[in-house]
This record gives structure tokens, C-alpha cells and sequence, in this order.
């Protein structure tokens, strides 16, 4: 792939070109990788030599009638986070609600413009969006929601945000609520972006997790409900066993998890899968920061010429000033 490594000038933060694009091909390219093998079983899938964009033969995939290369709801509000916070020049809740509306209703950033994969709360809290409802409250639709759609997202704001760690927090927090409410949402989103922010100053992700621990400690101190949900809900090695799950927890956990035992951007992919359950959302939580990791240079070739709509994406990525 073509040296990035010039710099992008996001207002007046610099970071690295091969880690912002990488951030965001890591995260697409990790997800259209994961929707052929998403809702098996690991002891279902291929063995992690095998697993590629396209499955091996013999292997029925998940959506029978998408071709390979598709990115599914994952990358596509992804792109909208992206495709809002360039065009409101920084977070703008309404905004960014309603281009999610959009992509539900529209085909937004989807692929072909169709909507294949869309989660229950994630639906439910656009139809209250549609009602009128506030983005500030559409997402407690359903108020013990603990899925993973807001996560698989939140990437796009770090990758683009300038100012304080606790306007981090805070837009995290927002674009969450939007679809979903519940503190551990909100709480794993801040999380993932303050380690993703630590990897784009070119930390490494053991200094970045626990940089990130540590930030979030401070602004949360506080904030009771919120350090609560991160000390005794989140950060305890034995409160679960990563298995690449919907559940947010699992999801932010596996990605730690996988990244933590690879050596490069394809491994975390490959990894990330073989966990099976929610392949797709896993390979793209993981492929995001992996991206950032290993740069966009460091993602293979093989896998970014398969990925499908390429070009309306390359068109988005140009307004980045």
C-alpha cells in the first residue's frame, strides 16, 4: 500500500495519516471480514487459518445473498459519526441523529444503499428518535440495554476530536445515548476512546489502557454512578469470560483481549472471529484500534481491495481538514 506516513493537520492536532486512515480502514475492513462468519459459535467457524474475507468452501455464510466485501451496520454508522463531525465542524448530537435515522431509513452509508443488520434497541430507539423523542433520551427505550451498537461506532469521534479528555467523555457519552442509554454503554464508549486516543499519541496499548483507566478515574471521581459502573462492572478480570458476545462489556473486552495477544492488524482480525458470536461488531471494535496500532500500512492489501463502495468513503475522507 502507498506511504501515509505525512501528516494530517485535524485543526490544530496532529496526528499521524497512517494512523488515522488505518483507524478507519481497520475498522471497516475488520468488519466486512467478520459479517460472513457473524452469529456462529467459535466451535462452528473455520480454524483461524482458514478465516478470510472470503470463507473457505464448504462453509455456509451468514447472509447468504451479501456479496463478500461488505461492510455491515458497524462501518456504516461509522461513517456517519465521521460524515457528522466533519460536516458540524465537531459533535453535534441532532445532527449525527439524524443521519443515523438516515442510514436506518435511507440505506445512509450502507452499502448499495441497503440495510442488511440493524440490533433491536438500536431500531427501537430510532423509531422513538422518529416519534419526536430527544436524542438526549431515545436510547433508555430499553433501560436495561447493554448491546454493543454504540461502541461499534464511537471511533469516529476520537479520530477527529480536538480539545480535552473530558469533551471525549462527554461526546462518547452522547452519541451512546442516542441508541444506547444505560451508564455501561456510555461508560465503555468513553473507555475505548480515551485508548484510542492514547494509541493516536503513538503510546502503546498497555500504556494507553491503563492511561485511559487512569483518566477516566479522575473525570469520573464525581461522578459515583459512573465510577461505580467502571470499577465493579467493567474492569475486573473475572467479571466474564471473552467470548466475542453483543453484550458491550464482552465486546470491549474481547477486543482488549485479542489485541493484547497479537502481533499484527490481520491476527486481531482472524482472532477476533474465531471467538464467533457477533464476529463482525468484534472484528470491528478490535480492527479500529488495531488499525491505529499497525497503521493503515500494516493492513493487508488482499483484504482492502475487496471491500465494497471504496469510493464514496475516499470522498468522505477528503473533507478531513
Amino acid at each position: 500500500m502507498e506511504n501515509n506516513e505525512n501528516k494530517f493537520l485535524i485543526c490544530n492536532k496532529i496526528y499521524s495519516k497512517n494512523k488515522i486512515l488505518g483507524g478507519i480502514w481497520g475498522l471497516i475492513i475488520g468488519d466486512a471480514v467478520g459479517v460472513p462468519y457473524e452469529f456462529y459459535e467459535a466451535s462452528e467457524l473455520p480454524v483461524l487459518e482458514e478465516i478470510d474475507m472470503i470463507s473457505p468452501k464448504g462453509f455456509e455464510k451468514s447472509y447468504s445473498n451479501v456479496p463478500f466485501g461488505t461492510y455491515s451496520d458497524d462501518s456504516a454508522q461509522f461513517l456517519c459519526v465521521l460524515d457528522s463531525y466533519i460536516e458540524s465542524r465537531g459533535f453535534n448530537i441532532d445532527n449525527l441523529a439524524n443521519k443515523l435515522y438516515r442510514w436506518l431509513h435511507n440505506g445512509l452509508w450502507a452499502v448499495d444503499k441497503i440495510v442488511f443488520d440493524v440490533g433491536d434497541q438500536t431500531a427501537s430507539a430510532l423509531t422513538e428518535y422518529e416519534m419526536g423523542v430527544s436524542p438526549l433520551k431515545s436510547g433508555f427505550v430499553i433501560q436495561e440495554g447493554k448491546g454493543n451498537g454504540s461502541l461499534m461506532r464511537v471511533l469516529g469521534i476520537p479520530l477527529l476530536h480536538i480539545g480535552t479528555d473530558e469533551e471525549l467523555v462527554e461526546f462518547s457519552h452522547k452519541q451512546s445515548v442516542i441508541t444506547h442509554g444505560h451508564i455501561c454503554n456510555q461508560v465503555c464508549c468513553a473507555f475505548y476512546s480515551l485508548v484510542a486516543k492514547n494509541l493516536l499519541l503513538d503510546k502503546s496499548f498497555e500504556v494507553a489502557y491503563n492511561n485511559a483507566i487512569l483518566t477516566l478515574k479522575n473525570i469520573y471521581k464525581h461522578k459515583d454512578e459512573y465510577l461505580y459502573e467502571l470499577e465493579n462492572n467493567i474492569l475486573p478480570d473475572d467479571i466474564l469470560i471473552e467470548s466475542g458476545t453483543g453484550y458491550v462489556v464482552d465486546c470491549l473486552k474481547s477486543s482488549f483481549k485479542v489485541i493484547s495477544e497479537s502481533n499484527t492488524y490481520e491476527e486481531v482480525i482472524k482472532k477476533s472471529i474465531a471467538l464467533g458470536n457477533d464476529t463482525d461488531t468484534t472484528a470491528a471494535v478490535a480492527g479500529g484500534l488495531a488499525g491505529i496500532i499497525y497503521g493503515y500500512n500494516g493492513i493487508p492489501e488482499k483484504w482492502y481491495k475487496k471491500i465494497r463502495g471504496k469510493e464514496n468513503i475516499i470522498k468522505l475522507l477528503d473533507k478531513i481538514k
